[in-house]
């Protein structure tokens, strides 16, 4: 790699800084970083030929505006070279995932996707939502678009095919059947009501319909009805209807299902005003599993090819690419895309910008999908960016926050208690940047809410502070929002203080008198609380921001309230596992129980030796 000092070529200008390193450069293929004076990245680009690449760089005219602003920032260059140009394409976007450059392309919401699991890890297998790595052995089906598209499905699959969504311990412990079998939604497998033979014939449904093959799971069910119809099990026949009508209904819902491709992403983009939406369609087993927006920073200007160059290249850097790729536009280097994706999938993968028939229509449907989806988001931005201006006027903020923080905690009198993060920016709120902080420190059980304040803001501007003491990064808030009044507003002086952190601003959004909501109280660090009219839209913002805040804590206490439920002393016994937990509490019904239970009770269960038993004893009554 080669690499200059940014300080050293200031004094020049960004044709003359890049024609510097001509003289250094070969025919190699590699990747290529442009900095400023400042030494942060600009531009992150990859090159089957690095010299000729960026001799182009050094031409005094024939750029786009985006490009000539890029040249004349460059203050110094690094290089990187490479053995093939697919090696230079995937190390350039890995660089601009981690670097994040003003003037690349880069897509913004990097979240897995779910996938329906039938897991094979027990006799009875088990249907339910995976996200993730496929590490449990099972056939694994998607991706989907969403939860919701795969809470939907799998609703309708339990209708028809009857397989167990409960866990392997619940199914373990059951004397009788469950609510899901009495609402016809499982065979109940775990009393005998269907053995395993059975269960595997609808197992085998299961993932047939998953496969696309609809028609013969069908056509078999009728044949079963018109059977037990001519054998007067009218019960049963009434049962396989039931399951048929659901069927139906899956098919029904499933929205666009095209005859003629059986597996494929559709990706189409629309570019308005510098800012661009993709829609993604996922179609497997000729089934839509829905479909999902994304909304890529476009590098300051880049045009339809290369923005979705990069967005294929990063999307499919964790996931799995399908057979064949529904264009809107062509890419830049196609050939070079194609065999890296084709690498990732270890098979060949097809791109394809058809333009006519039905994949066409497929495509111009979500094309029609990221407009429609682009003008939402606009009008919101729009309206978003004029609430943060009301914010900083009212707040007298020096400008209008580009991130919001707003904290809270939860907690029923000291128990499981949770601080709450939220982000909140011009895009609306940012979920991916949301944080639990499960309280450590005695301030959660003794219920001190200055306590718990301090604990959260330490643990999060520490790390801040270590991982970005520069402020390079956008993790650094411009404003935070704290549920609280005079109190929590000098506490939290304190605590900022105390981290060195005097820059960012701070209000505590208070209740008023009698806590009627919308006469709220803002308290800043040595100045009397205000209060905005209450038809201010900014103030109908606040509310909404503390609202979320307060709803993320509540949700995490609850979770964690949840959790604690199925905890008992018999988690703290060495040795005593899953396994053995389940067979003491099945044979003495209760924890308590199991406490006051001597030696030879303890030996009579199953799992449970001789030295066990002793150390079980031993450890509710011999403790000091």
């Amino acid at each position: 790699m080669s690499e200059s000092d940014p300080n050293a070529t200031t004094e020049l200008t960004g044709q003359a800084v890049i024609q510097g390193y001509l003289k250094t450069l070969d025919a190699s293929p590699g990747v290529y970083r442009m900095l400023n004076g400042k030494g942060e990245v600009l531009y992150v680009g990859k090159a089957r030929n690095l010299r000729a690449r960026v001799s182009n760089y050094a031409r005094p005219s024939g750029h786009s505006a985006r490009i000539a602003r890029m040249i004349f920032e460059t203050a110094s260059m690094m290089f990187l070279t490479t053995r093939t140009e697919v090696e230079a394409l995937l190390l350039e976007q890995n660089l601009i995932k981690q670097l994040k450059p003003r003037y690349n392309v880069l897509m913004r919401d990097d979240k897995s996707f779910p996938n329906i699991l039938i897991s094979k890890t027990h006799a009875f297998p088990q249907l339910k939502k995976h996200r993730g790595k496929r590490s449990e052995k099972g056939s694994y089906f998607g991706p989907f678009a969403s939860a919701g598209a795969v809470n939907r499905t799998l609703n309708q699959l339990q209708k028809v095919f009857l397989l167990r969504n409960c866990t392997d311990a619940m199914f373990e412990s059951r004397t009788r059947p469950c609510l899901q079998h009495q609402i016809k939604r499982c065979a109940a497998p775990c009393v005998g009501k269907v053995d395993a033979q059975g269960y595997a014939a609808l197992v085998a449904d299961a993932e047939r319909f998953l496969q696309g093959k609809t028609t013969d799971v069908q056509a078999n069910l009728a044949a079963e009805m018109a059977k037990a119809s001519d054998a007067m099990e009218f019960e049963r026949a009434a049962a396989l209807r039931d399951r048929i009508k659901a069927l139906t209904q899956v098919q029904q819902a499933q929205g666009i299902n095209p005859r003629g491709v059986a597996e494929a992403d559709v990706v189409a983009l629309h570019l308005e005003g510098g800012q661009a939406c993709v829609q993604v369609f996922f179609i497997r087993a000729n089934q839509s599993w829905g479909n999902r927006d994304f909304y890529p920073r476009t590098g300051a200007g880049a045009e339809e090819a290369e923005i979705l160059t990069a967005f294929l290249t990063q999307f499919y850097d964790d996931k799995e690419p399908p057979r064949l790729i529904l264009l809107s536009h062509a890419v830049e280097d196609e050939d070079l895309v194609v065999q890296a994706l084709s690498e990732r999938a270890g098979r060949k993968v097809e791109l394809a910008v058809p333009l006519r028939g039905e994949k066409a229509e497929l495509v111009e449907n979500a094309a029609r999908n990221a407009r429609e989806s682009l003008a939402r988001k606009m009008a919101e931005g729009a309206t978003q960016n004029k609430l943060l201006a009301g914010l900083a006027e009212a707040f007298d903020l020096d400008r209008p926050p580009a991130r919001i923080e707003v904290y809270d905690n939860a907690h029923i009198q000291g128990t499981n208690a949770v601080g709450g993060m939220i982000v909140a920016g011009p895009e609306g709120f940012v979920k991916s940047q949301y944080r639990k902080f499960n309280i450590k420190s005695e301030a959660g059980a003794n219920s001190d809410d200055f306590g718990m304040m301090k604990e959260v803001l330490t643990r999060r501007f520490e790390r801040l502070i270590k991982e970005d003491p520069e402020r390079k990064s956008e993790m650094w808030p411009d404003l935070l929002l704290i549920d609280g009044g005079a109190g929590q507003v000098s506490a939290v002086a304190g605590i900022m203080a105390e981290l060195g952190v005097d820059d960012v601003p701070f209000i505590g959004v208070a209740k008023g008198v009698d806590r009627d909501h919308g006469k709220e109280e803002f308290h800043r660090m040595g100045e009397r609380p205000f209060a905005l009219p209450r038809n201010d839209p900014v103030l109908y913002f606040v509310q909404r921001l503390r609202d979320e805040a307060h709803r993320w804590a509540n949700g995490a206490h609850v979770a964690k309230r949840a959790k604690a439920v199925g905890v008992t002393p018999l988690d703290d016994i060495p040795g005593v596992g899953a396994t053995r937990k389940r067979a003491l509490l099945a044979h003495f019904g209760s924890a308590k129980a199991v406490s006051r239970a001597g030696l030879s009770d303890l030996m009579a269960v199953d799992g449970i030796s001789e030295a066990m038993a002793h150390v079980i004893y031993d450890y509710f009554n011999v403790r000091g």
